[in-house]
């Protein structure tokens, strides 16, 4: 199978369309095989999906082979992330959920932490519950692209916290964002993590 490496090279998310581009060029390429295919043609699947072509990215998911449990995981990411996309969240749950017990079961982190993630989006009642529960599981990740998780997973929270009003709780998750952006992630998630840091004090300086 495919590393997740390899398809976040091919992965442009700000372009979808030069995604699918890249994914269709992959699919094209005799050097991988029928189950790396199948993994590749889910990806095809997901950014055609964030073009807003659902029928069209479903109809691809349908053709995919999807007997590789790996793949079986990513078909069901893709599908919930069609599901919620275009308007049927509570749809997108159950999936969702499958996607991150079955991850979970084949030792897939990275696809597990991913799973729980959209379920803090599609089940927005249980944002908190389902983000504490990815963060949980990513800490303890032994990939390091998985541990990645952590920055965007606390900025989220951080976020969602704010929103509540909540601001030292946001605070903190903000700070936890920019320790794991400073060892994980990018300047760019270094300064998104300050900005809601910076959000936070001003809120709290105000009230």
């Amino acid at each position: 199978m495919l590393d997740q490496e390899t398809l976040d090279r091919l992965w442009k998310i700000q372009d979808p369309g030069l995604s699918e581009q890249r994914f269709r060029d992959a699919l094209a390429d005799p050097a991988y095989d029928a189950d790396e295919k199948a993994e590749l043609a889910t990806q095809l699947g997901r950014a055609i999906g964030l073009q807003g072509r659902y029928e069209e990215a479903d109809a691809l998911l349908d053709s995919v082979d999807g007997d590789e449990p790996t793949v079986g995981v990513r078909i069901l990411l893709e599908r919930g992330r069609i599901l919620n996309a275009s308007g049927h969240a509570a749809m997108a749950v159950p999936l969702f959920e499958q996607a991150a017990e079955l991850g979970d079961h084949l030792g897939e982190e990275y696809l597990a932490v991913d799973a729980l993630h959209m379920l803090a989006i599609a089940d927005a009642a249980h944002a908190e519950l389902w983000t504490k529960s990815a963060l949980e599981y990513a800490s303890t990740a032994h990939d390091p692209r998985t541990r990645r998780w952590m920055v965007a997973l606390h900025n989220n929270l951080g976020w969602a916290l704010h929103g509540a009003g909540r601001f030292t709780e946001a605070l903190v998750q903000f700070q936890l964002a920019e320790q794991w952006a400073e060892r994980t992630g990018t300047p760019a998630q270094q300064q998104s993590a300050r900005q809601g840091i910076e959000t936070c004090e001003l809120a709290l300086a105000a009230g």
